[in-house]
């Protein structure tokens, strides 16, 4: 389950000393090496490095983000063209003050993802260039490589290039701004790209995420709940969505890369999952189809392209280009799209699936071990309390359970298909420990 952490201000007691072990048990990064901020506040006051770039400022893009961010790593233009649209879309240049094999680039290499958690973030780069020189605030011209996709009037895409370039922001959106003005050429290739997901036979898996947000009524200071999704964050994530696979094709033409490959599930797991959704609802139905899916995994190619190049959830070949201040991958396939292939950035590709799949993997137990803390916290009063459940998953370690209020997402040893709905009981919660544990009335009574 994917997880936003929405706070800053620091959790309490047993939660907080959870939290901190958390943190040391998985060695999250701290705060930046005193070599690498200095590297970072030199090259922020240099500016970028020289480099043949296209002016673009004349362009009005604006930025889309959740409310408060600072690390803008998009920005995005729409006009119509011909029945169709024109996406311009320019995507942050981190590497242009980030010098290849700088101290700057050689901690991202040890973070490879930003780390999120209720009282922390471990960012990749440091935040005078994450949150200042590099981020598409709209203080000033910045570097950027600049992708334009021309789509037809179904949403398909007819051209596609991209360029350096020096662009300008002219507004820092937050997502309920944005929605509120509508958007409507935004909202419009949301559903054309919506539709041409649907058509090619994509799996539709953004789940809501569980959120842990500041709540001073509850003795721990946090409470859980579902994330409410506008639909301007859908009609944004098509764009990202439809520059990711652009990106994809260009690199399997230059026949070198770095995409992102998701196999087909197992045939009986994909069967027993959909006729479990079919018997929920909502989040629960979501989450059941998103556990009988692979895991995405990062593929290099130089030459012939991987045997599993698709991403089976998209239908498509896809890669990882949106996000270079956030995560490692994207700023070198940036660069690869931009310049072509050279030695670095070969060495760099052929060496990034083992390092993000590290990262990932450390970033998903921070997720996971921070929301359980989370959850063991938030029900530590409720012993002994009912709770509606659902299943969502059973195997031969028992069964994955779902409880609407509070979220939680929990295991139960039972046998009990996938879609059957259960009472259950609350026998233990342990923020220490990071665990809870339920009972069906007759494990926990009898």
């Amino acid at each position: 389950m994917s997880a936003r952490l929405r706070d800053r201000s620091g959790a309490t007691g047993a939660l907080a000393a959870s939290f901190a072990a958390v943190r040391t048990e998985l060695h999250i990064a701290g705060p930046f090496p005193a070599a690498v901020e200095e590297a970072a506040h030199a090259a922020a006051e240099r500016g970028p490095v020289p480099a043949d770039r296209a002016d673009r400022t004349a362009i009005p893009f604006v930025t889309i983000d959740p409310p408060g961010s600072m690390d803008l790593d998009q920005a995005l233009h729409l006009e119509e063209r011909d029945g169709g649209l024109r996406v311009h879309y320019a995507i942050a240049d981190i590497g242009a003050f980030a010098e290849r094999g700088g101290p700057v680039e050689v901690e991202a290499w040890q973070r490879g993802v930003t780390a999120y958690g209720p009282d922390f973030t471990t960012p990749v780069y440091p935040s005078i260039l994450s949150e200042g020189a590099a981020s598409l605030l709209p203080d000033g011209p910045r570097p950027a490589f600049l992708f334009t996709a021309d789509l037809d009037r179904t949403g398909e895409i007819a051209a596609f290039g991209v360029e350096r370039a020096m662009v300008l922001s002219r507004r820092r959106m937050s997502y309920p701004e944005a929605q509120a003005e509508g958007m409507p050429l935004l909202h419009r290739l949301g559903q054309l790209r919506e539709e041409r997901a649907n058509a090619r036979g994509a799996t539709r898996l953004d789940l809501p995420a569980q959120e842990i947000v500041e709540d001073r009524r509850i003795a721990c200071g946090f409470r859980l709940h579902w994330e409410e999704r506008l639909p301007i964050e859908d009609w944004n994530a098509h764009v990202s969505l439809l520059v990711g696979m652009g990106a994809a094709t260009q690199m399997l033409r230059l026949g070198i890369g770095l995409l992102r490959v998701m196999a087909p599930p197992e045939p009986g797991r994909l069967q027993a999952a959909r006729h479990a959704a079919a018997t929920l609802h909502g989040v629960a139905a979501l989450t059941a189809l998103r556990h009988a899916m692979s895991r995405a995994q990062y593929a290099f190619f130089d030459g012939a392209p991987p045997a599993q190049r698709d991403h089976y959830a998209l239908a498509a070949p896809y890669a990882h280009v949106t996000a270079p201040m956030r995560r490692l991958c994207d700023r070198y396939v940036l660069e690869l799209l931009a310049d072509g292939p050279d030695e670095f950035l070969r060495d760099a590709l052929r060496r990034l699936p083992e390092t993000m799949a590290r990262s990932d993997a450390r970033a998903g137990r921070l997720e996971r071990e921070l929301i359980d803390a989370t959850e063991a916290a938030v029900l530590q009063h409720r012993l002994g309390e009912h709770f509606r459940a659902v299943v969502l998953a059973s195997d031969e370690r028992g069964a994955q359970i779902q409880i609407d209020e509070p979220p939680v997402i929990a295991r139960l040893d039972t046998d009990a298909k996938a879609g059957a709905y259960l009472d259950v009981v609350l026998t233990a919660a342990d923020p220490a420990t990071r665990t809870i544990t339920f009972g069906t009335n007759a494990q926990a009574f009898g």
